[in-house]
């Protein structure tokens, strides 16, 4: 079933209320878990997805990428500790969040669909997907594999920005990046939770969650 007559992340039904963003692609907005997903025409091609990302000058080198990607570190820090086993879930071409969690004694390994494309193997007590879910075209798959890969009582550290309001979102800066598809409100996480068996922990930073796996998750045909 198309994305325009089903949520791809919750599998709720059309009809859907419809909002334009600042780039004039047309979205859809879930009533049932909130998420913000753009229609199927206006999806990026793989090979225009990653030559968006190729131009990206993150790295270890770029002092404010650092500082930016640190904001998911601190809110995580008091849960972080020596012999931790990471996972960067979405790390882009030059990884960078594997160093800093190496300070906290977290050994981080790097996954990215285009540039490490490896099958992460195991399970991780922590999993970071900073800027990531927001590029999501099948959010239901994805969110249900970054689950899969925790232990029971691991931590999912999701950094994204919310969105606001219909209105807002209209001139939102944040929906003028062409890859980025969906969009997702307190709600929404709420709405993972508790579909994915995760709690949520408290964050003083509005864009980054922090999700506990429970110790078994429900069993959900929409994320199998």
């Amino acid at each position: 079933m198309a994305r325009e007559e089903q949520c791809p992340l919750c599998g709720a039904s059309s009809p859907f209320e419809r909002v334009q963003d600042i780039r004039k692609r047309w979205h859809r907005c879930c009533s049932q878990c909130h998420l913000l997903f753009v229609e199927d025409a206006f999806l990026p091609s793989p090979s225009a997805e990653r030559g968006r990302y190729a131009k990206h000058q993150n790295g270890p080198h770029d002092a404010g990428y650092v500082a930016f990607l640190r904001q998911a570190i601190v809110p995580t820090r008091p849960y972080l500790h020596d012999g931790l086993r990471g996972l960067d879930y979405g790390c882009g071409h030059t990884p960078t969040l594997c160093g800093l969690l190496a300070e906290t004694g977290v050994a981080c390994e790097n996954y990215d669909p285009f540039f490490y494309p490896d099958p992460p193997c195991g399970s991780y007590d922590v999993l970071f997907a900073t800027e990531v879910v927001e590029h999501f075209h099948f959010p239901s798959r994805d969110w249900a594999r970054m689950t899969r890969l925790l232990k029971p009582g691991g931590l999912l550290v999701v950094m994204t920005a919310p969105w606001e309001d219909l209105e807002h979102f209209r001139t939102w800066g944040y929906a003028s990046d062409e890859t980025h598809v969906c969009f997702y409100q307190a709600q929404t996480i709420d709405w993972i939770c508790a579909a994915l068996g995760f709690e949520a922990l408290v964050s003083d930073n509005p864009r980054v969650f922090l999700l506990r796996k429970r110790g078994s998750s429900r069993e959900d045909g929409r994320f199998a």
